[in-house]
């Protein structure tokens, strides 16, 4: 019975694990803007140690010159290229929300302006609410996730 019921959990474990896989914000996302609705770029998210960042892999708009620089960046960003531009950074699971990652920033090169910033995967880790804060304003784009 005992091996049974051993068994039982570790095929039920096995099943979760996938779809929960899924549930992170790591790989390859594409961004949508939220004004035009039209693809602007491909995101890779990864982690290491637990914190999370996104950095611009590909550009998908047609009117962006491929050798584009972030000239409205503020910070150390500044004249970077956009292709290999760290957008996403300091992110981390939400000790109260496992489903949200958050506590860190992105960066929107079109304005340079940097928010506070909040990941959620939904629809099963197949879309990715990115919502940027500036004080009690922000913003929400769904990224879709690349396979």
């Amino acid at each position: 019975m005992k091996a049974l019921i051993a068994t039982s959990a570790w095929l039920l474990l096995g099943l979760c694990l996938p779809a929960q896989a899924q549930m992170s914000p790591v790989g390859l996302w594409k961004t949508i803007d939220d004004d035009s609705k039209k693809e602007k770029s491909l995101v890779r998210i990864s982690e290491a140690d637990g914190v999370f960042s996104g950095r611009i892999e590909k550009l998908l708009d047609p009117t962006t010159d491929p050798k584009a620089v972030c000239e409205k960046c503020t910070d150390e960003r500044r004249d970077q290229p956009l292709v290999g531009l760290t957008i996403l950074r300091n992110l981390r699971q939400s000790s109260s929300d496992p489903a949200v990652f958050d506590g860190g920033d992105i960066v929107d090169p079109n304005n340079g302006k940097v928010y506070r910033t909040r990941l959620k995967p939904v629809n099963g880790g197949q879309q990715l609410e990115m919502r940027g804060y500036i004080g009690p304003f922000y913003r929400t784009q769904v990224w879709q996730r690349v396979h």
